[in-house]
């Protein structure tokens, strides 16, 4: 079982930057793949990024490609998301997962594990 924690959120401005961060505990070695996803209040939890543990291959959602980079560090066992040019469309409590090698990376039922989110605000 991995432990997620996420951190970093807070209320900013449109166009502003925010560096999200996930850290694991437990059995890391069990990781395929991190995932961020996002849920803003009524809306169903949104597929954001993903990155593999080994090899740090990265996909991200259309609507954050080029805006957001998700990156991790294997020695510290965490995961990142760097999220420049926010919008408000970006207001969400977002969720760092651990995939354990279900293909199904940008989806949430890929994930097993999830953190406990960190808000994210953005103000126009």
């Amino acid at each position: 079982q991995v432990r997620l924690v996420e951190s970093g959120g807070g209320l900013v401005q449109a166009g502003d930057s925010l560096r999200l961060s996930c850290t694991a505990s437990g059995r890391t070695s069990a990781i395929y793949a991190m995932g961020w996803f996002r849920q803003a209040p009524g809306k169903e939890r949104e597929f954001v990024a993903t990155i593999t543990w080994s090899i740090g291959r990265t996909y991200y959602a259309e609507s954050v490609k080029d805006r957001f980079t998700i990156s991790r560090d294997n020695a510290k066992n965490m995961a990142y998301l760097q999220m420049n040019s926010l919008k408000p469309d970006d207001t969400a409590v977002y969720y760092c997962g651990a995939n354990y090698g279900n293909p199904s990376t940008a989806r949430a039922s890929g994930y097993s594990n999830w953190g406990q989110g960190t808000q994210v605000t953005v103000s126009s």
